[in-house]
């Protein structure tokens, strides 16, 4: 499999996290879509994804079928449940697999759009960088407490108890957003000890954005 992902973006990053911890094999091909490069818009990528958009996984044929080209992390991640099976990230129960896929839209559908850089650029058509940056951190703020509300009575090592879910394969991603964004993360405890908990395992660490091929090497003294 080929994963095209851009190091910092939070949806090609939830694709790594399952990957790893599916022990899919992949190799990551990285597609550049910071504001003034025109990568994602070659038309080698454009004939892959007209959109130009990551994350984008290409999965190459088997017996005898065609490649299959996907885009839009919540469809991958599912498609990869689907092939991978273990471990679980998706609960058998159903009113507990609904409740994780609650989490990942409020996360995927209701914060994360809004740090994207076509939404950012508008509101700075409006506005100066600092109160756009302002706006959106307290608006990051407020979804994460949703999710706070969402887990605090199913949350134990992770957000639904003591095996990943995809819930915490989105949220992990979006807290990396929430202070790039200065948000306030103030009384998010159990958020905070989750991601906390995350980060020691493996496949979180790999899929890091500084741990990626394309990341941009730590500035002197950081």
């Amino acid at each position: 499999m080929r994963l095209h992902s851009y190091w910092r973006s939070s949806s090609s990053w939830r694709v790594r996290i399952v990957l790893g911890l599916k022990g899919v094999d992949h190799e990551i091909m990285p597609v550049n879509i910071a504001p003034g490069s025109d990568e994602h818009r070659s038309d080698a990528y454009l004939e892959l994804h007209p959109a130009g958009q990551v994350p984008l996984l290409v999965i190459p044929p088997v017996e005898g079928q065609d490649s299959t080209v996907l885009s839009q992390s919540v469809a991958i991640v599912e498609l990869l449940e689907e092939l991978h099976p273990e471990p679980i990230l998706l609960p058998k129960d159903p009113v507990l697999k609904a409740k994780v896929r609650e989490v990942v839209e409020v996360i995927n559908s209701g914060i994360q759009p809004l740090q994207n850089n076509s939404v950012l650029h508008a509101i700075e058509q409006w506005t100066d960088a600092e109160r756009a940056k302002a706006w959106l951190g307290a608006h990051i703020t407020s979804g994460l407490r949703r999710v706070h509300r969402l887990i605090e009575t199913h949350s134990e090592t992770y957000c639904f108890g003591d095996s990943l879910t995809l819930a915490d394969v989105f949220l992990i991603p979006q807290l990396y957003g929430a202070r790039r964004f200065e948000a306030d993360l103030a009384g998010l405890d159990r958020l905070l000890a989750i991601e906390k908990n995350c980060a020691d395992l493996p496949a979180f660490q790999q899929a890091h954005p500084e741990a990626q091929p394309d990341a941009p090497p730590p500035r002197f003294g950081s």
